[in-house]
């Protein structure tokens, strides 16, 4: 290559283990070429899933190329001190874990050298550890719920639509054949079980089924032993109660924020010289779930104006003037009102923009 060419290259090799050191704290060779746009991330994730036979075929540069970066990028990884880690790139196959390759030639030294992360000094050991395994888990595999007939390439049986196969090495199998015939389909819809239904089962595989309208995958359930499915749903049958009341309390949780959003924009829109911060403390304290204020009325919930104009009343009376300390003197409600009156009335003016205007 061009010296300016190769020099270039490294600069590009440099700003992308730049940018992932300062990412997650380690840089990868996968790291260094995604960086640098050489290699696509959606094409890491087929590899890592088994539907590549090696990562190489994929990079877009010729072998002196790609070479030349791998060299930059371990000379770079030298002078900044950092520490090499070997990790094991593995997927799942039928028979369990299986290592992935990176090259087309399978060549070990090669094969090591991807497979080397370099990581900061800074991360601690048990940082590294579980880095590390991590690292090294195979993601879950994927199976494809079909939308046209096909045939497992191993067993020769027919998958009319809506069968499930698995991609090995872009190669169709039938659940059978993939070692996930004794599996049972879990339909997405209820978090809890799916959640601990994964945590119970040995093996599991997520199910997607491509959709023409929009273009992508998505997902349908997963792949569970049947064993973890029951020991889920009598889980689920225990706790259901309080997971209705969790899940009716986050809801509420919702609508308050809501609530809360649409009060501090209608306060605004009243008074639009009060400042957004005061606004939304205003909304947030008046609109507190049962604490009798206006603004939880029925009144201050349709954001009616005068419910409003009383909380943002009640607010300046007790924020800014000495409304509370007469209370605390012994002068009853409606004489310490009275005491205000005219102060309230002055800063609602102002916040209005009335007290201007009137002036000129």
């Amino acid at each position: 290559m061009h010296r300016d060419s190769t020099q270039g290259l490294e600069q590009r090799v440099i700003r992308a283990a730049e940018a992932a050191l300062a990412d997650h704290g380690y840089v990868s060779a996968i790291d260094v070429l995604t960086g640098m746009r050489l290699l696509e991330p959606a094409h890491v994730e087929s590899w890592r899933k088994g539907r590549l036979d090696f990562l190489e075929r994929m990079v877009q540069g010729n072998l002196t190329k790609i070479s030349l970066s791998m060299s930059f990028f371990r000379q770079w990884a030298r002078q900044k001190g950092l520490r090499p880690s070997e990790t094991r790139y593995v997927r799942s196959g039928r028979d369990g874990a299986v290592d992935l390759r990176f090259s087309n030639s399978g060549d070990p030294e090669i094969e090591r050298n991807y497979r080397t992360h370099f990581v900061s000094p800074a991360l601690s050991g048990r940082k590294l550890e579980k880095l590390e395994e991590k690292l090294s888990q195979a993601p879950r595999p994927v199976v494809f719920e079909i939308i046209r007939d096909s045939e497992c390439t191993e067993c020769g049986a027919e998958l009319p639509r809506d069968s499930m196969l698995f991609l090995e090495a872009e190669q169709a199998l039938c659940l059978a054949c993939a070692g996930m015939g004794d599996l049972e389909f879990l339909p997405a819809g209820d978090t809890a079980l799916t959640r601990r239904a994964t945590k119970y089962s040995g093996k599991t595989a997520t199910v997607v089924r491509f959709s023409r309208s929009r273009g992508r995958y998505e997902r349908q359930g997963i792949l569970v032993e049947s064993a973890a499915v029951e020991k889920a749903e009598a889980e689920c049958t225990l706790d259901a109660d309080d997971r209705a009341r969790a899940r009716a309390a986050k809801l509420r949780g919702k609508q308050d924020e809501e609530l809360v959003e649409q009060m501090t924009a209608r306060v605004l829109a009243l008074f639009p010289r009060c400042t957004p911060r005061e606004a939304r403390a205003i909304a947030a304290h008046t609109a507190t779930r049962g604490s009798g204020r206006v603004g939880r009325s029925e009144a201050g919930r349709k954001l009616e104006e005068r419910a409003l104009f009383a909380a943002v009343a009640a607010a300046v009376r007790h924020n800014h003037t000495n409304y509370d300390d007469l209370l605390a003197c012994g002068v009853d409600r409606t004489g310490a009102r009275l005491r205000v009156g005219e102060q309230v009335q002055a800063i609602l003016s102002a916040w209005q923009g009335t007290h201007h205007a009137a002036a000129e």
